[in-house]
């Protein structure tokens, strides 16, 4: 008898001669245990081809064995042979033993591909066939989470948890719970889970889990604890860095923020929101010169970055650097990104560099969107009445009335009333 421990040392091997003579010699002594037992190996380390060259074999000396149906199966689905593999899942009879293990075949197919709904169907109607099956009810549990049915995902873990299923097909139950929560947005249900999940065993995936929750549920000094652990023992954690920065902001700790934002930018050099992050920082800081180093950064990274760009914009024409935010803004269209205050600050720096009939032309295309924005309309009303365009800015006074008192321009326009009276 072949002994399946030296076919075990060729595969490690990686001796494919050594593999094919140990099939060849197996099939001819028909020993059919052994094949299987091989096919099961040549998987675990990979040889997809040859498990399934196997199986085919064995299919055709016995043709109704539905678990070699199943095996077969997720071969060839695992190199792309899906009608083929459909074909033997759905060939297998409800009347099979193997029944319910061909549904969840298909289940997991279909929700590989992007067919939720089919794989729930197939996942349904396998529990009705074993309804205490832990397997599947947690299978289904997983296809309501990705559904987003966050609440009855977390009931079927639950009842899983409750009955000392601690973990399922590789994932831990209490922190798929934990976790199941909070993409709900039920932090406070999720906290309970996540530090009976930390009393059990710290890792950076829980701590960071049970740190967002916790703030999230405003519980700031918990959260902030948490993440110091966190980037202790995984330094390279990189969420760990904004969201540390992010509770800190939250605490008041302005400094502390940007220490946070600066740690993670030097273990991320790629990540173009921590230096956003960092820049408004800086500015709370009044330090308006690392702000602009962080955000040209951060827009070397992604040029394309409104949120970088338009903070960027808004520094230089707080600061009037005028040729510098024409310059940042000269190939930007604001049409294309709908963000009218483009146009306003093009229109400020014109303004500014007394370039009045451009101005204009920025001003005018703004105003077609921010007719809600009280800041901007007085600052054209102002410019429209220096450049001579009276009833222009008439109207614009009138755009501004219908956002409240503004006693200046009433008074101005009761002026103008009683001149033409």
């Amino acid at each position: 008898m072949m002994q399946l421990h030296d076919f075990e040392k060729s595969v490690l091997d990686g001796d494919i001669e050594a593999i094919h003579a140990f099939i060849d010699r197996a099939e001819q002594a028909e020993e059919y245990d052994f094949l299987y037992d091989a096919a099961t190996v040549l998987i675990d380390y990979g040889f997809i081809g040859q498990a399934d060259h196997i199986y085919e074999g064995l299919l055709k000396l016995m043709p109704n064995e539905a678990q070699l149906k199943i095996d077969r199966a997720g071969t060839l689905l695992e190199l792309g042979e899906e009608d083929e593999a459909l074909l033997l899942l759905t060939d297998i009879s409800p009347d099979d033993e193997e029944y319910v293990q061909a549904l969840m075949a298909l289940a997991d197919y279909y929700q590989m591909i992007g067919m939720a709904e089919a794989a729930m169907q197939k996942v349904k109607e396998a529990l009705s066939l074993s309804p205490y099956e832990p397997i599947i009810r947690f299978a289904y549990a997983e296809l309501l989470l990705d559904a987003g049915r966050y609440l009855e995902a977390a009931t079927g873990y639950k009842e899983l948890h409750d009955e000392g299923h601690n973990e399922i097909a590789g994932t831990n139950i209490l922190h798929r719970l934990a976790e199941t929560y909070s993409a709900g947005a039920a932090y406070e249900e999720a906290l309970p889970y996540y530090e009976a999940l930390l009393k059990k065993e710290v890792s950076p995936d829980a701590l960071f889990g049970a740190a967002f929750a916790y703030y999230q549920s405003g519980h700031l000094e918990r959260a902030i604890g948490l993440l110091d652990q966190l980037a202790e023992i995984d330094p390279d954690y990189f969420s760990a860095y904004m969201l540390a920065g992010q509770v800190q902001a939250q605490l008041g700790n302005d400094q502390k923020a940007y220490e946070w934002f600066l740690s993670g930018i030097k273990r991320d050099e790629f990540d173009k929101e921590l230096r956003l992050s960092a820049a408004k920082s800086a500015l709370k800081l009044g330090m308006p010169n690392e702000a602009e180093m962080h955000l040209k950064e951060s827009l070397a990274l992604d040029p394309e970055y409104l949120e970088a760009l338009i903070t960027l914009a808004s520094l230089y024409n707080e600061r009037e650097q005028d040729e510098e935010l024409l310059q940042l803004l000269e190939d930007v269209d604001a049409d294309q990104f709908d963000i009218p205050l483009i146009d306003a600050f093009k229109a400020y720096a014109l303004e500014r560099q007394e370039q009045f009939d451009d101005a204009y032309v920025s001003y005018s295309k703004a105003y077609a969107k921010m007719t809600d924005d009280p800041s901007f309309l007085d600052r054209y009303i102002r410019f429209l009445l220096e450049e001579g365009k009276r009833q222009e800015a008439i109207e614009v006074i009138n755009e501004l009335l219908k956002h409240g008192e503004h006693e200046e321009w009433t008074v101005f326009l009761e002026m103008l009333n009683d001149e033409e009276v």
